[in-house]
C-alpha cells in the first residue's frame, strides 16, 4: 500500500519497531540498534508481549530500550485473543507516538495484527523478512496468512533473499519498493556467536550448564513445535529419534516446546531414555551454544533452518514444506518431513558418511552476510 507523505522539514522521520515473540526480537534487535544511531529517525520500540518471558530474556540479552509494552499474553491465549489485543493495543500506542513508519517483522500473528493497525491508521508499513512463500495457506499456520497480510500492506518490502523477491514481484509488488537485504538473524547469529568465541569465560559457564553432554558423542539437537506437526506428527519425530538413540555415538539434546500438545507426547515416547536429554526451552546464548556444539540439527523451526547453515551444521527439516527454499536449493538444508524412514535415512548417511556430511556443512549459506539490518535502515532513510 502506498501512504507516502510529503517530507517533514527539519526533523526526524518517527519510526515505531514492533515485536512480540522472541523470533522477532531477536531478528528486530540489529534494526533497533541500527534505527537508535541512524540520524535520519527518532525510533520507538513497541513489544506486544505475545511471547512474553521470551522477549524479557532477549531485552535482557540485548539492552534494547523498551517504549510500549502491550504486555497481552494470557494463559490458553487464542489467536482470537492475540489477534484482537494486538489490534487495540498498537492502535493505541500508533495514537500516543504518532510515527510517520511502523516497521514489523515476518509471519506472526504480531507482525500481521500490527500492520493492519498501521493500515487502519493510515501510517505506512515496512516489513521486514518480506516475501517467504510456502505457497499452502495451512502450512505453516497461522503464519504463511500472516505474512501475506503483512506483505499486501506493507509499502517497503525487506526481502531476505532473490527468490523472496521474486515471490514479491510475481504478487505484483512494486519492484522499485523491494530491497533484497539479506536476513537479520544472521547479524544477530553472527554477532553472538563472535561474542561466545571471543569470551572464555562465558563459554566456560554456558558449557556448565550442560554437564550431561558427552564430549565422545555427536550432538543430535532437535527442535519439533509446529501445529500442523500436532496430529501424529510429534510422535513420529519421536519414534525417529528412539531408534538414532540407539546407536552408542550420538546424543540427542532436545528442548522442548511447553505447549502440552508437544510436551505431553515429548515425555511419554523420550522421557528416562538412553542418549536423549529432554531439556527446557533454552535462552538465545544457550541455544546458540548447542547449535555451535552440534554435529546435525534436526528441525521444524524456521530460524534454525538459517542459523545452522551459518555455523556449518546440516539441517534436516521436519515439515513437508518450507517457505525457505533457498537453503534446500544450496544444499545446506533437506526436507524430512515427519516420515520416519525419511528421518533415520538421512541422518544416518549424515552420521556415517563424511562427504555426504562435508557435502552440506561446507555449502555457502544463502541468508546472508551480516549487513542486512545496515542495508533495511538505509533503504528506509532513502525513501521515506
Amino acid at each position: 500500500m502506498n501512504f507516502f507523505r510529503p517530507p517533514r522539514l527539519n526533523r526526524k522521520h518517527r519510526l515505531l519497531i514492533v515485536f512480540g515473540t522472541r523470533p522477532e526480537a531477536l531478528k528486530c534487535f540489529p534494526v533497533a540498534q541500527a534505527a537508535l544511531a541512524h540520524p535520519s529517525f527518532e525510533t520507538e520500540i513497541c513489544v506486544t508481549g505475545q511471547h512474553r518471558e521470551m522477549v524479557r530474556q532477549v531485552i535482557a540479552l540485548t539492552g534494547l530500550p523498551v517504549h510500549h509494552d502491550l504486555d497481552i499474553m494470557q494463559p490458553g491465549q487464542t489467536l482470537f485473543d492475540v489477534t484482537s489485543r494486538v489490534l487495540t493495543g498498537i492502535g493505541e500506542v500508533i495514537d500516543r507516538s504518532k510515527p510517520d513508519i511502523v516497521l514489523v517483522q515476518g509471519d506472526t500473528t504480531t507482525a500481521m495484527a500490527g500492520a493492519l493497525a498501521a493500515f487502519y491508521k493510515r501510517i505506512p508499513v515496512g516489513h521486514i523478512e518480506a516475501g517467504l512463500r510456502s505457497h499452502d495457506i495451512n502450512s505453516p499456520f497461522p503464519e504463511e496468512l500472516n505474512r501475506r497480510i503483512a506483505g499486501d500492506i506493507a509499502t517497503w518490502h525487506f526481502a531476505p533473499t532473490a527468490e523472496a523477491r521474486a515471490n514479491l514481484v510475481a504478487e505484483g509488488k512494486p519492484v522499485e519498493q523491494i530491497f533484497v537485504t539479506g536476513n537479520t538473524v544472521i547479524d544477530t547469529l553472527l554477532h553472538f556467536s563472535n561474542r561466545l568465541d571471543t569470551d572464555a569465560m562465558l563459554g566456560r559457564e554456558l558449557a556448565s550448564r550442560f554437564p550431561f553432554l558427552d564430549p565422545n558423542k555427536r550432538l543430535i539437537l532437535v527442535t519439533g513445535h509446529r501445529r500442523e506437526n500436532f496430529d501424529g506428527g510429534i510422535g513420529r519425530i519421536c519414534t525417529a529419534l528412539k531408534v538414532l538413540a540407539t546407536r552408542g555415538d550420538v546424543q540427542v539434546v532436545y528442548p522442548v516446546h511447553p505447549n502440552p500438545n508437544v510436551r505431553d507426547v515429548v515425555q511419554e515416547e523420550l522421557g528416562n531414555l538412553p542418549n536423549i536429554h529432554l531439556i527446557d526451552p533454552q535462552d538465545y546464548l544457550p541455544f546458540l551454544y548447542l547449535q555451535k556444539r552440534s554435529y546435525l540439527v534436526l528441525t521444524d523451526s524456521g530460524g534454525v533452518q538459517e542459523e545452522a547453515p551459518s555455523l556449518g551444521k546440516p539441517v534436516l527439516v521436519m515439515r513437508d514444506n518450507t517457505e525457505r527454499p533457498e537453503g534446500v536449493a544450496a544444499g545446506t538444508a533437506r526436507l524430512v518431513g515427519t516420515d520416519i524412514d525419511k528421518i533415520l535415512l538421512n541422518a544416518n548417511r549424515l552420521l556415517d558418511d563424511p562427504a555426504a556430511y562435508r557435502g552440506m556443512a561446507e555449502r555457502h549459506n544463502p541468508y546472508g552476510d551480516g549487513r542486512a539490518s545496515a542495508r533495511i535502515v538505509e533503504e528506509l532513510a532513502r525513501h521515506v
